[in-house]
């Protein structure tokens, strides 16, 4: 006979309650998480004319990135093969996706101080999903300065760009943004479950997002195969921009891959996604605190 949960007075199934319970707490750390970001925006909007000012350092800090590409292009026609205006196709979207997985995420690399000091510890007796609050902690609503510049570019790489719009193409563009943004997401998440371990590591996971946008801003061709492998079938930081967006400018795609690779990043979003979960749940469950 098949065990049962008493619930609200009626005989629920026990699958039926382990099914329930992990959507449960999905919804309880989205709910947490948008309640802890509320409460830093409304901080935030009580000094308007300092948000205004950050916000615009962040927009003019990351813009110097493509002023250095303009200065390339002073002096030469074509960087790798690629010309200005599809080289801010690929900046502009690997800009946008991280800045969106930053604005959301990028409170992850303060975990590694919060372990070492032990003030994790008054995160963990809170009736709320610790990843929620870690990742809300401190959002910080001036990196939008990061997004809108990532935009502009990004807008400017598709007017100039000869590119023959298909259906499939105007698809191609929402999901590289959205699932750039997750597997950039994911890079933060796994990058604070190694903080358990290293405790702080804050620049080892800069390395890969940080640096990982940085790299994705070029095109392909101007580093090294092994490197353009490492990136493709390993950290797959390939699939955020330079995949999906050789597709629609109608470019070959490295290493040989054939065109319908540019299609799958949703599907490698979803496997980073979940590692990164698997990660993070096995780095809390090793924390201990440092008994202070």
């Amino acid at each position: 006979m098949a065990e049962v949960t008493e619930a609200a007075g009626a005989a629920v199934p026990q699958a039926a309650v382990t099914a329930y319970e992990p959507r449960s707490r999905l919804v309880e750390g989205v709910r947490a998480y948008g309640l802890i970001v509320s409460m830093w925006l409304r901080s935030t909007m009580a000094y308007r004319a300092s948000f205004l000012m950050t916000a615009f350092g962040n927009f003019a800090a990351t813009a110097f990135d493509f002023v250095t590409i303009l200065l390339m292009f002073a002096h030469v026609d074509a960087l790798g093969g690629y010309t200005l205006p599809e080289i801010a196709l690929l900046y502009g979207a690997s800009g946008t996706a991280f800045g969106l997985a930053d604005l959301l995420m990028g409170s992850m690399d303060r975990l590694g101080r919060r372990v070492r000091d032990g003030t994790l510890d008054t995160l963990l007796v809170r009736p709320v999903p610790v990843l929620a609050q870690v990742a809300a902690d401190r959002f910080a609503l001036r990196r939008l300065g990061r997004v809108t510049q990532g935009v502009l570019v990004l807008g400017y790489g598709l007017v100039a760009s000869d590119i023959d719009w298909t259906a499939a193409k105007a698809l191609v563009l929402p999901m590289m943004l959205l699932s750039g943004s997750v597997i950039f997401g994911s890079l933060f998440v796994a990058g604070g479950a190694f903080q358990f371990v290293a405790q702080d590591a804050s620049q080892v996971q800069n390395s890969f997002t940080y640096g990982g946008n940085t790299l994705l801003q070029y095109p392909p061709t101007v580093f090294a195969q092994d490197l353009v492998r490492g990136v493709t079938f390993v950290v797959p930081l390939a699939f955020v921009n330079w995949l999906p967006a050789l597709y629609l400018l109608g470019r070959e795609l490295p290493l040989g891959l054939p065109d319908g690779v540019a299609f799958l990043p949703p599907v490698v979003a979803a496997v980073c996604g979940t590692a990164a979960g698997l990660a993070w749940r096995r780095g809390l469950r090793s924390y201990r605190s440092t008994g202070s």
